[in-house]
C-alpha cells in the first residue's frame, strides 16, 4: 500500500505542493497523513498514526527528508524503525536516486551495511550544515554589530512628558496606575522605561 506523509512547521504554511505530488502518484487521500508541527520531535499525531498503520511491504513517500524531521539523529532512528522493524519502505521524492530504501534491501546483508554508512554520512553532513549555519549566523551578527547595528529591544525615547509624570509619581502626587494611564503605556513598558530612565540618571 502507498502512503504519503506531509509536514509543515506552522499552521500558516501551505501543504498543497506536497499533497499534489502524492496525488500524482495515485495515493488515496485517506492514506496521506499531514502534520502542522515542528520537525524537532516525532510524537506528531498524524505521523504516529501512519506508523500504526504501516505494514511490511508498504511504501511511505516524503517530499523531502526534512519533512520526516529536522533532528537528523532522530530521522535515522525513524528510518531504521520503518525499514527494518516494520519492514516498509521510504522514498524521498526530492532525491529518489539516493533516498529509496528498496535499493538497499535488494543487496542483502551488504545492503544493510551500505545503508548504515549512508545514514551515518547523512547525519555527519547534517551536523556540519548545522555548525556552518550557526557559524554564519554568529559571523553575521558580529559584522552587523561592527557596522553599528544594535540587537535586542531598542530603548524608547524618554520624553519630557514622561519625566514630568515620572517625578509626579515619585513625589507621591499620583499613583503608578494614574501615571501609566496618562502616558498611555502598558505596565510592563512603563516600568521598563522607568528602569532605563533611572539608569540614565544614575549614569549622569
Amino acid at each position: 500500500m502507498l502512503f504519503g506523509y506531509a509536514r509543515v512547521s506552522t499552521k500558516e504554511q501551505n501543504l498543497d505542493r506536497q499533497i499534489q505530488k502524492f496525488n500524482d502518484l495515485g495515493i488515496e487521500s485517506r492514506y496521506i497523513f499531514v502534520d502542522k508541527q515542528s520537525g524537532a520531535e516525532f510524537d506528531r499525531p498524524q505521523y504516529q498514526l501512519l506508523l500504526h498503520m504501516l505494514r511490511s511491504g508498504d511504501i511511505v513517500y516524503l517530499d523531502s527528508l526534512d519533512r520526516l524531521g529536522r533532528n537528523y539523529s532522530g530521522v535515522i532512528e525513524e528510518w531504521k524503525y520503518i525499514t527494518r522493524k516494520i519492514k516498509a519502505d521510504i522514498i524521498v521524492l526530492e532525491n529518489s536516486e539516493l533516498f529509496d530504501s528498496r535499493k538497499f534491501k535488494t543487496m542483502g546483508d551488504i545492503g544493510l551495511l551500505l545503508e548504515d554508512q549512508f545514514l551515518s554520512m547523512l547525519s555527519y553532513v547534517a551536523d556540519q550544515e548545522r555548525k556552518k549555519s550557526k557559524l554564519r549566523q554568529t559571523e553575521g551578527i558580529e559584522i552587523a554589530k561592527s557596522a553599528g547595528t544594535v540587537f535586542g529591544r531598542p530603548k524608547l525615547a524618554i520624553t519630557e512628558e514622561f519625566k514630568r509624570q515620572y517625578f509626579s509619581w515619585k513625589n507621591g502626587e499620583q499613583t503608578a496606575t494614574d501615571t501609566i494611564n496618562k502616558l498611555e503605556l502598558s505596565p510592563s513598558t512603563f516600568y521598563r522605561r522607568v528602569k532605563e530612565f533611572e539608569q540614565e540618571m544614575a549614569g549622569d
